[in-house]
């Protein structure tokens, strides 16, 4: 599968079959996070995967009730270990952290899996689940499986809608 058609087929999955993800699946997923750009090479991304049912089944209350993150097979907690403020006045944590995660998505989609970006949750609950430490920014969680649903036609404006040439004509 090329670029553009995992870009195509990649959805938020919210249904995943009870099996489990292969392990050199999961490795080859995690390499592509590995792989992304961060803001100075701070490589400021860090994982935890869960795996474990229990611990599964903990985090859904922390994420706001949604049952799916207990049913899918892996949940992400996608971390960050920096504070930097780049120049322009945007924290690098949240986009590097942003950056690998779509490079997980994109992977795992060519893989024939599917993933959830999952923004719906209390940091402090899941820091106090995975033992996360204080001082990291717990960015966003990602589910990931082999799909148990099938993805909707997603609406998209127009690209005349959101780009425009030279200066901002909107």
């Amino acid at each position: 599968m090329d670029i553009f058609e995992a870009i195509k087929k990649r959805y938020s999955c919210r249904a995943y079959q009870d099996k489990p993800v292969e392990e050199e699946k999961l490795n080859a997923i995690l390499n592509a996070a590995r792989l992304a750009p961060s803001a100075r090479n701070f490589q400021d991304w860090r994982f935890v995967v869960v795996t474990d049912a229990n611990t599964r089944k903990s985090l859904v209350p922390a994420c706001n009730n949604q049952a799916f993150i207990g049913q899918a097979p892996i949940v992400l907690a996608c971390c960050s270990t920096t504070q930097y403020l780049m120049r322009c006045s945007q924290p690098a944590g949240p986009i590097d952290v942003a950056i690998a995660m779509e490079h997980i998505a994109l992977a795992a989609t060519s893989l024939g899996l599917a993933t959830c970006w999952v923004g719906s949750f209390y940091p402090d609950q899941i820091r106090n689940i995975l033992q996360i430490p204080t001082h990291i920014g717990v960015i966003e969680l990602m589910t990931l499986g082999c799909p148990a649903d099938q993805p909707n036609e997603p609406k998209r404006l127009a690209l005349d809608q959101i780009v425009c040439r030279e200066r901002w004509t909107f």
